[in-house]
């Protein structure tokens, strides 16, 4: 019978997705789960192979794309009345012909015996030769603190040319897991993220049950859902410590907290090559250590520490994958003098010999640092490390398999040469961090969603300046280079004048936003590594920030609506140019490549309105299949109608905006929730409460939740009434808000 087969061929994206599931370990391990078990649920699996629910829940759904597992006709009901399906391995023949054309069912029967799907795969798998990786033949290390001062005096750029200390800047992701089981909802949101499975840490978590959020220099464990009985469980408090908090991850019953702090430098004559008389420093000398603290929360009122971690240099950013968290700091030089890194586990100090030092030959910057990615199971804390010489990280991207670090170089204006970025790529899997190459484009990067992997090439879009005839000129490119950081394919040149504002690759395109007085939206076909080219583009006023896909055609675009500069001051800058509005909303049709249509949009107050959304992706909250899209907003608007375009609108609201999103419709507005109480508008004035602003959103089950560093809110997601609110603990201070910012 047919339905007992998987067919396809090489050419079928099908045999692509297959060779992915079966290169994942996670994946294999739920299969040879399966192969000696009847039939299991996600809760089973989770708690015999010791794999976090939302790792399993991404697993699962691979394998069943894939037809190699399938549900069951056995289920159960939780408590709380959601049904919980049952996995069972999916018994079938799987062939991959070399042909496009399928081999018939009766020639199958006859020459392929009887065996289990997965018995099948792993014979195949073995006649396949094991694919071969990227080799480091250019990566080396150093000998001595000597050693580092010379490759540093060698390479050094001159005076005229300086890197960027550039700030580091999704794909929304719905988990429906058995948290209700103890007693949360089975369907929540989670972090905004660029790549599925690559988990972002951020200032708010939650696990369908509870929220987790930094307030100050506290983290706060709220007990969310029901919504009714919402209280304040713990708090963990880092006030004494002379430390700062920044973001966190939440693994099952595991809290990993993020935190920064400065302290004189220590162990000081085994980190520098001076001697036990001199390698005291004196206490102008501070350093800055990352610290990352793992909490036992499985019970969530009494959290218990469990490990902690210190890594020497500043936080620049993380990632988790399974149980791994990931950890990219940067150690700054001191006058010159080299003071070895490194890592501290729970009193044990590690110092990062200049042996376990990598680089690479001939890589030029003006302001060296030493870049530490390390490695950290979240089980035991365990780490592994990779040290890099580097100038300053900046933008991260981080795929399943590896990080790529982003430096950039500018040149001096009399120079005639351009930006150009240093690409570091650190291939990872579990507890192995690898250097493995390095490579360069022109031009400058804009952040994260500037970068992408595909099909094992990397992809990145940047912007750079040349003087010509006197003057600066601006230009884009989208480069694409192969696993050792070659180039391979580029576009260059794109729409002179303009820089990008808005990135985001997606499988074999890539749409890309440039702005000066008109919102250029390219479409590019990456489909062919070594020829990419520009399939259609739509020019329309205004730009976006952030772009988010819909579907695999439709594209949503955020970011502020323009208006052409008067000929008055067109002729007092000697450029002609548009001053940006009001924000603006946007969803765009890309089914036909060559005409993308800007199908639906909307503008949301006047020029001054702004969104945290539309610089960090976290803020933004959407879900299709409940055609929600939620927004933090601080609204401006003009009370008598503006004279200049470049007039300001005053401050008249700051909170979420909540819509109804569809093809059909477009934008529906259903609402807006605000943390601000009448009394709070009244004592403003011109002075703002940074700490009612609302900076981020999330659901559990049916019910939205706002959080600031007040208050978290809990309103009803279809009508928005509003259910129950808890206050959270911090300290009042006052900031002074204008439209340049705090």
């Amino acid at each position: 019978m047919s339905d007992k087969f998987i067919m396809m061929g090489l050419d079928d994206e099908r045999s692509k997705k297959m060779a992915e599931v079966m290169g994942n370990p996670t994946c294999k391990k739920i299969l040879d789960y399966l192969a000696d078990t009847n039939e299991a649920s996600q809760k089973d699996i989770s708690d015999a192979l010791n794999i976090p629910m939302n790792t399993l829940d991404y697993n699962i759904k691979k394998l069943l794309d894939v037809g190699l597992i399938e549900k069951t006709k056995n289920f159960f009901w939780s408590a709380k009345g959601k049904k919980i399906p049952m996995y069972k391995l999916a018994r079938k023949h799987i062939v991959i012909s070399p042909k496009s054309t399928k081999p018939s069912i009766t020639a199958l029967k006859t020459i392929i015996p009887v065996i289990i799907a997965v018995a099948f795969v792993f014979i195949l798998i073995g006649l396949i030769p094991e694919k071969q990786s990227v080799q480091p033949t250019n990566v080396k290390s150093f000998d001595s603190i000597d050693d580092i001062k010379s490759y540093i005096e060698k390479n050094k750029l001159r005076d005229d040319v300086w890197s960027d200390f550039e700030a580091a800047a999704g794909v929304s992701v719905t988990k429906s897991t058995t948290a209700e089981e103890a007693g949360g909802a089975g369907d929540y949101s989670t972090t905004n993220i660029q790549v599925e499975g690559v988990d972002e840490a951020d200032i708010i978590k939650n696990d369908g049950k509870y929220i987790y959020t930094v307030v100050g220099n506290k983290v706060v464990i709220v007990n969310a859902y029901p919504a009714d009985n919402m209280e304040i469980l713990s708090e963990i408090n880092f006030s004494g410590n002379s430390e700062g908090v920044g973001e966190v991850f939440i693994n099952d019953d595991k809290l990993i907290i993020f935190t920064i702090s400065y302290s004189p430098i220590i162990y000081a004559q085994e980190r520098t090559a001076k001697t036990a008389e001199i390698a005291i420093y004196p206490p102008r000398y501070q350093e800055s250590k990352t610290n990352v603290y793992i909490y036992d929360i499985s019970d969530r009122e009494k959290p218990e520490l469990e490990n902690k971690i210190s890594v020497s240099g500043n936080y620049i950013n993380s990632r988790m994958i399974e149980n791994y968290v990931y950890l990219i700091t940067n150690q700054y030089m001191y006058d010159e003098e080299i003071i070895l890194p490194m890592i501290e586990k729970n009193g044990e100090v590690d110092v990062i010999q200049p042996n376990e030092i990598s680089y690479i030959d001939d890589i030029e910057d003006r302001n060296y640092m030493l870049t530490i990615i390390t490695s950290i199971d979240v089980n035991d804390g365990d780490t592994t490390k990779e040290t890099i010489l580097s100038g300053y990280t900046g933008n991260v991207y981080v795929s399943m398999n590896n990080i790529y670090l982003t430096q950039t170089q500018y040149s001096s204006w009399y120079t005639g040469e351009g930006e150009k970025t240093i690409i570091q790529k650190i291939s990872i899997d579990e507890d192995n961090v690898k250097y493995v190459a390095s490579g360069e484009v022109k031009g400058h990067i804009l952040n994260q969603f500037s970068m992408d992997e595909f099909d094992e090439n990397f992809r990145i879009a940047t912007s750079g300046s040349l003087w010509e005839s006197g003057e600066s000129i601006s230009k884009n490119n989208v480069y694409i280079l192969d696993e050792n950081l070659n180039i391979i394919g580029k576009l260059e040149d794109l729409a002179p004048g303009e820089k990008i504002y808005s990135v985001r690759f997606i499988g074999e395109r890539a749409y890309m936003v440039t702005f000066k007085k008109v919102d250029p939206l390219f479409v590019i076909d990456l489909s062919n590594p070594q020829s990419p080219s520009i399939l259609g583009k739509l020019k329309i006023p205004g730009y976006s920030d952030y772009l988010h896909p819909y579907d695999e055609n439709h594209i949503i675009g955020i970011g502020k609506e323009a208006a052409d500069a008067s000929n008055e001051d067109v002729n007092s800058r000697n450029l002609d140019f548009a001053w940006y509005q009001g924000m603006k909303i946007a969803i765009f049709d890309v089914s036909d490549v060559e005409n993308p249509v800007e199908l639906h949009k909307i503008v949301i107050g006047d020029r001054g309105t702004d969104s945290e959304a539309l610089h960090e992706h976290k803020a933004f909250l959407f879900n299709r299949e409940k055609e929600l899209l939620v927004l933090p907003i601080t609204l401006a608007e003009y009370k008598e109608p503006p004279t200049e375009p470049w007039q300001y609108g005053e401050f008249t609201f700051q909170g979420a905006y909540v819509y109804k999103i569809n093809l059909d419709e477009g934008f529906k507005f259903k609402g807006r929730i605000t943390h601000v109480t009448e009394q709070d508008e009244l004592k403003r004035g011109y002075y703002y409460d940074w700490y009612t602003q609302i900076k981020r959103s999330l659901y559990i089950g049916d019910i939205l939740y706002t959080v600031s560093n007040k208050i978290i809110k809990a309103n009803d997601l279809d009508d928005l009434t509003e259910i129950n609110k808890v206050e959270l603990p911090h300290e009042e201070q006052k900031y002074y808000y204008s439209n340049d910012g705090i």
